[in-house]
């Protein structure tokens, strides 16, 4: 049995000569603790050495990849006729065994012998020092490392970094020197900015025309269209701009240079992008374009790191800030982050942008993962997973039409069958309604329903202030009682004889009513008791109008109207002792006035 060993030098073959010890695993180790030991169990049959370090590379670069270098090939097929070749990397054992028809061997014990070679490398291959091997190993290292980094499969997506971070710059520049021009030529020719709204067939114009004053003759049809170029000419004739010198114009000229030429270089910029990105991510362009498949690629840091993130990280990635903000504050999470400028979340409806941006983000995150490992580069998982999320858009918006137009549910309402229908009405599922005229007008309900209820407030009213009115009468009555039992006896003591004059209370008639206010009470009751007449007449009268019209009575409505009445009755009643009591109250003070003026009288 052979054993091919790779070492920066080159490729060695030694012969087993003692195969028995491959199957002790635990104690081979052992016989490689001394050089003496190791050369009984292995012996150095030949040695191919690389010539230079370019020949090393891609030696070692094919290793990796678990593929036979020419060089390999050749020495194997001098040196392994009819011999069984150990080796460390199944893949590469398998590659040798399909090629050169050489049987290869890889176990456990393989490895162990491996590592015990690697350890005697320098004293069993003569002519190879540590100092030599070292210096080999270290170089061999670098320059692997770095064809590794220049030709990575992985590294290609830094392209796309670097193209979407230059095109954002692009947009603002242009937006900043854009602007810049506008306010500069402004101060020539301020009507142009609102008849030309784009930056850059503004610029276009400024640099073809210069001064306003050359317009009228030149031709605009390349970069405007007919009519904007007639008002064009009509607003230069008229403009309420300022003159400008030669000097001038020619650095806005320059200055609109600038911007047509950084325009024609993002639209290069854009279609380099595009190209990138369909070769790269189709799945994910087809979903989302290339603008946002970008920039997600560009957040992430790679493409493969997007992959390893799920739907949910997918559908915020950019938000991350608000994110944070909701999650501090315990408020609403953020739908969208990037992805809310794919088209499929623009065509959606405000309400089903949140839905259809979670169906988009789970869809992209399936397209990245088949991008970033998948082995096929077409783009057909993209196009079926678009077209389910437009079918699902085209639901979503069907449902909720649905319950604009039917129920809340989404269904139309279904009337019930009915078994009494007129056998006339076939089409109908119940039977026709009558029209009732009657309910045409409800003009005198409504104000007889009025009149009750602002008569009711005014009774209330009414009843409240007299009662409030009484008890104050009342609580003064008794203050000026009190200071009369005070008063009377101090004025008996100073007057001494002034008996005869004075006049008891006992001794004071009552006093009725003058006939004046007995008249106005009159009326006052009249008016009442007419305004409830009034407004208990009209609904009797337009239920004796029914009755008459449909024919028919009932002996329970009289009942109800005399109720009504006896009602109104006690209403009356109520009324008219307030009012006696009112006028009963209104009275004692007089008195009290007719007694001070005959004490004054007698004294």
């Amino acid at each position: 049995m052979l054993v091919l060993f790779e070492t920066p030098a080159g490729f060695a073959l030694f012969k087993v000569l003692d195969e028995g010890k491959l199957s002790q695993v635990e104690d081979l180790w052992k016989e490689f603790q001394t050089t003496e030991s190791a050369r009984k169990v292995v012996k150095l049959k030949a040695f191919s050495k690389f010539e230079n370090t370019a020949e090393a590379l891609t030696a070692a670069t094919l290793l990796v990849d678990s593929k036979p270098s020419k060089g390999l090939r050749s020495f194997l097929r001098h040196e392994c006729e009819g011999e069984i070749l150990a080796v460390a990397d199944s893949k590469l054992g398998n590659a040798i065994k399909e090629k050169l028809k050489i049987e290869c061997v890889h176990n456990n014990g393989i490895m162990e012998l491996m590592r015990g070679l690697r350890s005697q490398l320098s004293e069993l291959i003569t002519g190879l020092g540590v100092q030599d091997l070292a210096p080999m190993s270290l170089g061999l290292s670098h320059s692997l490392s770095r064809f590794k980094l220049k030709f990575s499969p992985d590294k290609v997506d830094t392209m796309i970094i670097q193209a979407i971070g230059l095109l954002d710059d692009l947009d603002k520049e242009l937006n900043t020197y854009a602007m810049r021009v506008r306010e500069w030529y402004g101060w020539h020719f301020p009507e142009l900015s609102k008849i030309v709204q784009d930056n850059i067939h503004y610029a276009k114009a400024v640099k073809l025309m210069g001064s306003r004053t050359n317009a009228a003759d030149l031709d605009f049809s390349e970069i405007l269209p007919e009519e904007v170029e007639s008002e064009l000419k009509e607003a230069a004739v008229i403009s309420m701009g300022t003159e400008v010198s030669e000097h001038d114009m020619i650095n806005i000229k320059a200055l609109c240079d600038q911007v047509i030429s950084l325009s024609e270089y993002r639209g290069q910029l854009f279609d380099y992008l595009r190209s990138r990105m369909n070769a790269i991510a189709p799945n994910l362009t087809v979903l989302v374009g290339e603008l946002v498949g970008a920039r997600l690629i560009s957040h992430a840091g790679s493409l493969l790191n997007l992959a390893k993130q799920p739907g949910s990280t997918v559908q915020i990635l950019g938000a991350e800030k608000a994110l944070f903000r909701a999650l501090k504050t315990k408020n609403q999470t953020p739908k969208y982050g990037l992805i809310f400028h794919a088209s499929l979340i623009g065509q959606a409806a405000p309400k089903l942008k949140g839905k259809i941006s979670r169906s988009l983000a789970a869809k992209a995150a399936l397209a990245i993962r088949i991008d970033a490992l998948g082995e096929s580069q077409d783009a057909s998982q993209g196009f079926e997973s678009r077209a389910k999320l437009e079918a699902r858009l085209r639901q979503l918006e069907g449902r909720a039409l649905g319950r604009l137009a039917g129920s809340t549910k989404g269904k139309p309402k279904i009337e019930p069958y009915d078994k009494e229908r007129k056998r006339d009405t076939h089409g109908l599922l119940t039977a026709a309604k009558t029209y009732n005229p009657a309910a045409d007008s409800t003009i005198g309900q409504e104000q007889a329903s009025d009149k009750k209820i602002k008569y009711e407030k005014a009774v209330e009213t009414d009843q409240s202030l007299r009662q409030h009115d009484q008890a104050d009468k009342k609580r003064k009555h008794e203050e000026l009682h009190v200071e009369e039992v005070a008063v009377e006896p101090e004025k008996k003591k100073k007057k001494g004889g002034s008996k005869k004059n004075e006049i008891p209370e006992e001794a004071i008639p009552y006093q009725e009513e003058e006939p004046e206010k007995k008249k106005k009470k009159k009326k006052r009751e009249e008016a009442i008791s007419h305004q409830e007449d009034d407004i208990a007449v009209e609904p009797e009268k337009k239920k004796k109008k029914k009755k008459t019209e449909d024919g028919k009575e009932n002996d329970g409505e009289e009942h109800a109207v005399e109720s009504e009445k006896k009602k109104k009755k006690k209403k009356k009643d109520d009324v008219n002792e307030d009012e006696e009591t009112k006028v009963l109250t209104d009275e004692i003070p007089k008195k009290k006035k007719k007694k001070d003026k005959s004490k004054t009288s007698t004294e």
